[in-house]
């Protein structure tokens, strides 16, 4: 049996990592593939920031979880210090005592290995097989193959792969400002986002996809309205275009639940209801959008809250919480009397429109039968106060 060993920090993993791998399978013809993230690296410290080696371990889990014949092993996340190779393949070697083992790496990695911990027993116990790309790095591959071939008697494989033209420190530094994610496969960037790691800021295209599979179609149409707006409302009063774009996209991400659903999630959340919103059930969707959004998405509190007060407003709102509000009531797709005053009036002074939201919100709720929450009545009596 022919098994290869793929090592790394895998600092995120990413899609060139698994494309790496299935090349090694497919031109070395191994049987399997043993992918080992490392724990502590031995040669260098790894970057600030960086998630727990678990986590590591999780993502790679999930990286390689579709790919035949592949095993992602925790050696040497559980091992105690600095992660050696040579330890590495004495453990795979009790594992599988007749395989032939082949060692991936990069020419980086194998134009040093000879000066690795333990360098001799490492090229007896496996095969180098190095990724080449390009001209120049097979000019020095084939230096050192012969430099291996002199001293250890080792013969080494070239894996010719069409590899991902980014690294994972490339990935690192692209996540905080929402990019990098076409070099991620989904289920990694959902952790990522999850677990809020690499100072992540998700991405729009990834939000829309999220956020459109948890609405209806008309639905869909009201937040891409609702975004469109927002975007002109925070270039009108000077607001973070982003933090807008983010909330308005993800504003009503739990508004097809039920009311069992959305007390479910109240409880998971441990957000705190009142006797209006256990009634009106429909009122919860922002606060456990909101939730939602964090708990996935990784949003800011400033995106949280805009948010959580969408929907019934609340006193001393601040600019995003004000423009989120107001682009749910005035996005394009809305139609109902005295809609035309409202958008005017919406740029052209927005705590009055603010103030012409909120009550003909209550009026209409009234209408209905319906008792306005105390937020929307304290949110008007305060925005009445700042024009005494």
């Amino acid at each position: 049996m022919k098994t290869g060993i793929y090592g790394g920090t895998f600092n995120p993993p990413h899609i060139g990592h698994v494309y790496a791998a299935r090349a090694a399978m497919k031109q070395l013809g191994l049987d399997r593939m043993l992918v080992i993230p490392t724990g502590q690296p031995p040669h260098k410290a790894m970057p600030a920031g960086s998630p727990e080696p678990r986590m590591r371990l999780e993502m790679v889990r999930l990286a390689f979880e579709k790919m035949d014949n592949t095993r992602v092993l925790d050696l040497e996340i559980i091992r105690e210090g600095k992660s050696y190779t040579s330890e590495t393949l004495e453990q795979i070697r009790q594992m599988y005592p007749d395989d032939e083992l082949y060692l991936l790496m990069g020419t980086d990695m194998y134009c040093t290995l000879d000066q690795w911990y333990n360098a001799e027993k490492i090229l007896s116990a496996a095969v180098p097989a190095v990724f080449e790309r390009g001209e120049n790095e097979s000019m020095a591959i084939e230096h050192k193959s012969h430099v291996y071939r002199k001293h250890f008697a080792v013969q080494t494989r070239k894996i010719k792969a069409d590899i991902c033209p980014v690294s994972s420190s490339q990935i690192r530094e692209e996540l905080p400002r929402r990019l990098g994610t076409e070099y991620l496969q989904r289920p990694i960037y959902d952790y990522i986002l999850k677990h809020r790691l690499y100072g992540v800021r998700p991405n729009f295209d990834h939000l829309r996809f999220a956020a459109y599979q948890m609405l209806d179609d008309r639905r869909t149409r009201h937040v891409a309205g609702c975004e469109q707006e927002a975007v002109r409302l925070a270039l009108r009063w000077g607001e973070d275009v982003e933090l807008a774009r983010e909330a308005a996209i993800l504003h009503d991400i739990t508004k097809r639940c039920d009311a069992q659903e959305q007390l479910r999630l109240c409880e998971k959340y441990a957000i705190i209801t009142d006797s209006v919103e256990r009634r009106e059930y429909k009122l919860l969707h922002a606060k456990t959008g909101a939730a939602v959004a964090r708990d996935l998405f990784a949003v800011s509190d400033p995106v949280h809250d805009a948010i959580a007060w969408h929907t019934t407003g609340k006193p001393d709102m601040t600019l995003l919480e004000k423009i989120i509000y107001m682009a749910d009531y005035i996005e394009p797709n809305r139609s109902f009397e005295g809609l035309k005053e409202l958008r005017e009036l919406a740029y052209e002074n927005l705590d009055r429109a603010m103030i012409l939201g909120l009550e003909m919100s209550m009026a209409d709720m009234k209408a209905r039968n319906i008792v306005p929450h105390a937020n929307s009545a304290g949110a008007l009596a305060y925005l009445k106060n700042l024009e005494v």
